[in-house]
């Protein structure tokens, strides 16, 4: 079915910008269908699957129809567990963001009931609750429900599997006759038939089966990240696989931007896609990742769709997907034409639980990988360069090279291990050339090591640099990353911690392109204002 904008459902402008906040671009099949019945004040039944996105599909509405105004319950939802209810509650809070004066409490056993009861007298519009805690709030008259106009029956056929028939008819009872009845069930076995027809009228029946995909010659394994580590955790796997071609998923348009601007300012061949783009950059940054211009695509969901690219060798998941079968189409971009290839998501906390629904929706395992140490990037890079300089030894014609070496090696100190080595360190990034790099900025001629910095308080191989710049005056560690960078001419991804406080800032880079540094951010400017930069004291 043709996909539809949630700017084009009618719904108030605070309830969009917290979709566009939580990354939903478009709406999900069953998105599309069940938020204009819900809207309407029709009775439904939702058949769909976890992972499908019907959360939003039955919060959107009940947002858009709550009165702020009124502190009287208005919206009722039943959950099996209290996981669910909790994770239900959180999702509808972050759609309504924005909306002043709309309160979501989740009620469950387990939890103090007088602390639920302390919530609910300070007037709560919508409730997520699990049938036997709600029930019990109904007789406690701690819930009233006379002006409840909506209830949902999430995930129908796990309450009737846990055995809440009766509760939920009970809390059915209490609701007012004129009301709104929504069920969502993945399964429509007899007794939820039955709930139907004694409880609903002229409901609408919206099916929403999801596509059985399987991905059998993909790798796919998922890497334990917080949300301030993954650009470095991307940047370590991107340099110890080096894959040829690779596209990176981010939820929402902002993240690809910054995504594509860091990764740039670590010295990456990156750009990014989204919706907002004109049709001549999308075929623009395209041509660049066709042509091998461009080794990172960075991109959201509905700006890749409908992409035909095959030499993509890792894809990743920077984000995960707001739909299970997203994260089929994502990984589909690798391993094709009979050739194998990797997926990689990053994972924290509570989204372990959407990855296993994942793994479930696509049959396959999913494994936790560690993520590569420094050493390793090195091990790996230096195995890659030994790997192409085989190639080269067994097919290109090499006696005008050998002639060379074999006269330095004649005509100096070295032998031709030390060279070899050299050449190493240089194709690993050890080492720059030519006057970009070395040429007498300011004094600070010749290789930047030669220097003794003293203790800085940086970690082994590292100078510590003091700049006079901070927080206050809005300054970001993007901004701090692409002066030193962008001034010093040398690679972003060699720029190590950067400590920022409100008045200065601490930056590590590698020692021997300390008085490069320092001698490149002299006269530099951030944000327009002048600074100074001077190593820094040891911690």
């Amino acid at each position: 079915m043709e996909t539809i904008r949630f700017d084009e459902l009618g719904l108030m402008p605070q309830i969009l910008r917290g979709i566009e906040e939580m990354g939903f671009e478009e709406t999900t099949p069953i998105q599309a269908q069940a938020i204009p019945v819900v809207m309407s004040g029709c009775d439904m039944i939702g058949q769909a699957q976890t992972g499908t996105g019907k959360t939003a599909a039955f919060g959107i509405p009940l947002l858009q129809k709550v009165d702020p105004n009124s502190k009287k319950t208005q919206a009722l939802i039943l959950s099996p567990t209290r996981e669910l209810a909790i994770q239900v509650a959180e999702e509808i809070r972050n759609l309504g963001k924005y909306m002043s004066g709309i309160k979501i409490l989740p009620v469950y056993g387990g939890q103090d009931i007088s602390k639920q009861i302390r919530s609910l007298k300070g007037g709560i519009q919508i409730i997520v609750g699990t049938p036997g805690r709600v029930m019990d709030h109904l007789r406690r008259k701690t819930i009233r429900c006379e002006e409840v106009h909506t209830i949902v029956l999430d995930e129908a056929d796990e309450m009737l599997n846990m055995g809440f028939r009766e509760d939920i008819e009970t809390v059915l009872e209490y609701i007012p006759e004129e009301r709104q009845t929504v069920l969502f069930s993945a399964t429509m076995p007899k007794p939820i038939l039955e709930i139907t027809k004694k409880f609903q009228r002229d409901a609408v029946t919206i099916k929403v089966v999801k596509k059985e995909l399987t991905v059998s010659n993909i790798e796919q394994y998922y890497f334990d990240v917080k949300r301030k580590d993954k650009i470095e955790v991307l940047s370590r796997l991107l340099d110890y696989y080096n894959p040829k071609g690779s596209i990176v998923f981010c939820n929402t348009k902002r993240m690809v931007d910054e995504l594509s601007r860091e990764l740039t300012l670590r010295g990456y061949f990156a750009e990014g896609l989204h919706g907002d783009m004109k049709q001549v950059q999308r075929d623009r940054v395209m041509a660049n990742f066709r042509n091998n211009k461009t080794d990172i695509l960075i991109a959201t969901d509905v700006a890749a769709r409908g992409l035909d690219i095959d030499d993509v060798e890792v894809v990743f998941n920077y984000d995960l997907p707001q739909d299970d079968e997203y994260y089929v189409h994502r990984i589909g971009r690798t391993g094709r034409a009979g050739r194998t290839g990797k997926a990689f998501s990053f994972v924290k906390g509570k989204e372990v639980y959407k990855l296993k629904d994942i793994m479930r929706y696509c049959k396959t395992k999913i494994y936790a990988q560690p993520i590569p140490s420094s050493e390793d990037v090195a091990q790996m890079k230096s195995e890659k360069i030994m790997d192409r300089i085989g190639s080269i030894i067994e097919e290109e014609d090499l006696r005008e090279m050998i002639n060379f070496i074999e006269k330095q090696v004649n005509e100096s100190d070295y032998t031709a291990m030390d060279i070899a080595a050299a050449f190493l360190k240089q194709a690993l990034g050890g080492l720059e050339t030519g006057p970009a790099v070395y040429g007498g900025q300011g004094g600070y001629g010749g290789q930047g090591g030669s220097y003794d910095f003293g203790d800085t308080g940086a970690e082994t191989g590292m100078v510590r640099l003091f700049i006079n710049i901070g927080k206050k005056q809005k300054v970001k560690p993007g901004d701090i990353l692409g002066a030193v960078a962008g001034e010093s001419n040398i690679s972003g991804d060699l720029v190590g911690a950067i400590d920022m406080y409100d008045k200065f800032t601490f930056v590590e880079v590698p020692t021997e392109y300390g008085q490069k540094v320092l001698a490149a951010m002299k006269n530099a400017k951030i944000k327009g204002k002048d600074i100074n930069i001077e190593p820094a004291n040891g911690k």
